[in-house]
C-alpha cells in the first residue's frame, strides 16, 4: 500500500449520479488492475473506491464515483474532492489495496461481471487485458437499471471490436421497448448464457448484497469458489 497525496485534476459528470474523477498523485502510483484506493476524509474515515485506470497509467488514477443525496458516503466523497479541486489543495490517498486484483498465471477463460459503477473495478483489467494482447476469452458482462446508465456502451463495445476472444454484454433490467440486448439481472444473463460456470475465473464488482447472491447462484451453477475474486467476500457471509 502506498500513501501519497495527489491533486484533483477534474470532475466530470458521466451520468446524472456517477462523476468520473481524476486523480494526479505526485508520485507514480504502483497497483494491480482490479485495486482499490481509499480516500483519506480523516485519520479513521477512510472511503474506498475501485480503480478505473489501467496499471500503466501510473500517473494518473480514474475513478467512477456514484453519489446521489441518499447516499452519504460517496457524497461527501465526491464534496471533498470538489473541494480540494476548487482551491487547488491536494488530497490524501492510500492506493494498491485489495486481494481481487487481476490473475494472469493461469489460462481459464475470464468472467468480469460488474453491477453499477462495480464497472470501473472491471474497466481497469479490461483494459489491461487489452493492453498486453491476452489472448484468453474475456466475456464482460455489465449489468444496470436503466439504459442511461450505461455511460460507457460505446467505449467498451470498441473494447470489445478491439480483439476477436472479447465480448461485452449489456444487461438493462428496467429496459425501453426499443432496448434488444438482454435484461433482467446481469448474472442470471451469464447463467442463461453459459450453461457451466467451471472452467472460468470470475471477478465481480457491485453492491455487497448483489455479490453475496450471485455467489451462491454461481457456484449453484458449477463455479468454483476458489476461481471466484470479489473483495466483498470479507465483508458477507
Amino acid at each position: 500500500m502506498q500513501t501519497l497525496h495527489a491533486d484533483v485534476v477534474a470532475i466530470s459528470p458521466l451520468t446524472e449520479f456517477v462523476h468520473k474523477v481524476i486523480l494526479k498523485p505526485i508520485e507514480s502510483v504502483k497497483f494491480e488492475a482490479g485495486q482499490y484506493l481509499q480516500v483519506v476524509l480523516g485519520e479513521k474515515d477512510k472511503r474506498a473506491f475501485s480503480i478505473a485506470s489501467r496499471p500503466s497509467q501510473c500517473d494518473e488514477l480514474e475513478l467512477h464515483i456514484g453519489a446521489s443525496a441518499v447516499d452519504s458516503y460517496a457524497m461527501q466523497t465526491l464534496e471533498h474532492l470538489r473541494d480540494a479541486h476548487a482551491n487547488n489543495t491536494k488530497v490524501t490517498i492510500e492506493t494498491g489495496l485489495g486481494i481481487s486484483q487481476l490473475r494472469l498465471q493461469c489460462e481459464r477463460p475470464i468472467i468480469l461481471l460488474a453491477g453499477g459503477t462495480g464497472f470501473s473495478y472491471a474497466k481497469s483489467m479490461a483494459d489491461h487485458l487489452s493492453e498486453i494482447g491476452c489472448d484468453r476469452p474475456v466475456l464482460f458482462y455489465w449489468g444496470v437499471r436503466e439504459e442511461s446508465a450505461l455511460y460507457a456502451h460505446t467505449e467498451m463495445q470498441t473494447w470489445a471490436n478491439s480483439r476477436e476472444n472479447f465480448t461485452f454484454i449489456p444487461v438493462v433490467e428496467n429496459p425501453t421497448v426499443s432496448w434488444t440486448g438482454h435484461t433482467g439481472y446481469v448474472h442470471k444473463a451469464v447463467m442463461s448464457d453459459i450453461a457451466s460456470l467451471s472452467p472460468y475465473d470470475i471477478y465481480m464488482a457491485g453492491r455487497f448484497d448483489m455479490i453475496g447472491i450471485v455467489r451462491d447462484d454461481f457456484i449453484a451453477h458449477g463455479a468454483i469458489r476458489e476461481n471466484m475474486y470479489a473483495d466483498a467476500f470479507a465483508f458477507i457471509k
